[in-house]
């Protein structure tokens, strides 16, 4: 499947469709929402705040998710891989670093919004930046590990994407995965629980919290918590005895993530959704500066 439209082992015709179809959907959705929030950060001097730096790190990300989905989506309705070994690589490096960079940035923000609802200060510049120049160094250096020996990329098993390599299961694998797994997924989880967690405890009073403080961590375990158990079972049995459509179950979940945080962060916010109109509507917006 990787170099020839054969069907791969274990799909049929329409199910290669489906998951391209789905990838598809998946990718435009997050691209055009994720966009948009960029796009209002870029436009609106209102949303140009520390604050809304993070939420900025975020949109990016899952603008780059998108991206790397909507090359997945391409593939699978070509029933091939058009781009050879190297073009792998670098789609499981790209993919691996913005899904790291999404679940990170998640964090940083909830950290963020504990920081203004719990200090009642703004979030300093230096320290949001700081904070994003940390998630996103972080991110790329975890997912170039891969690339210099620890770890391997390879195709999904549809063969028309790539990713982290869980097939071929060693001690390079395995200390990279739980080392990685615990910094990447387990910590950002705990560190999102626990500020929302806080933040429900501090300001218990009704309408002092304006931001839903259960959706972030459940958006987490959700949508990168199949990954994380189908990387932990490859550790500990052959998962060659997973079907591979259920295999793919969980990179289809992942890629729902970006439109998932757009609508919570961005649709959600009453300040970035106000943003979102103005670009949306210039027409209407120019009118009322000039009052």
């Amino acid at each position: 499947m990787a170099d020839s439209g054969a069907l791969p082992t274990g799909f049929g015709e329409l199910e290669v469709l489906a998951v391209g179809t789905v990838l598809l959907v998946e990718a435009l959705t997050g691209l055009c929402l994720n966009g948009l929030t960029i796009l209002s950060f870029c436009k609106t001097p209102e949303l140009r705040t520390p604050t809304h730096l993070l939420v900025l790190s975020l949109a990016v990300a899952d603008t780059g998710i998108s991206l790397n989905a909507l090359v997945a989506a391409t593939s699978s309705l070509l029933r091939r891989w058009p781009y050879g070994p190297d073009g792998c690589q670098a789609h499981g490096f790209q993919g691996f670093a913005t899904a790291l960079a999404s679940i990170c940035s998640s964090a940083a923000l909830a950290w963020g919004r504990y920081h203004h609802y719990c200090t009642r200060s703004q979030l300093a510049w230096n320290t949001a930046i700081s904070l994003v120049l940390c998630v996103w160094l972080s991110s790329v250096f975890w997912a170039a590990l891969p690339l210099l020996g620890w770890g391997r990329y390879d195709y999904e098993p549809l063969g028309t994407c790539c990713t982290l390599d869980y097939s071929r299961v060693d001690r390079s694998f395995t200390s990279y995965l739980f080392t990685m797994a615990f910094f990447n997924f387990f910590l950002p989880l705990l560190i999102t629980f626990v500020s929302y967690r806080l933040m429900e405890q501090k300001l218990k009073k009704p309408g002092h919290l304006q931001v839903s403080t259960t959706v972030p961590a459940r958006t987490l375990l959700l949508c990168w918590g199949p990954y994380a158990l189908l990387y932990l079972y490859a550790t500990m049995a052959d998962v060659r005895s997973v079907p591979p459509k259920l295999q793919m179950v969980p990179a289809l979940i992942a890629k729902a993530a970006p439109t998932i945080n757009a609508i919570h962060y961005a649709l959600g916010s009453d300040t970035v959704h106000g943003g979102l109109w103005q670009c949306l509507s210039p027409q209407r917006s120019q009118p009322d500066r000039a009052r």
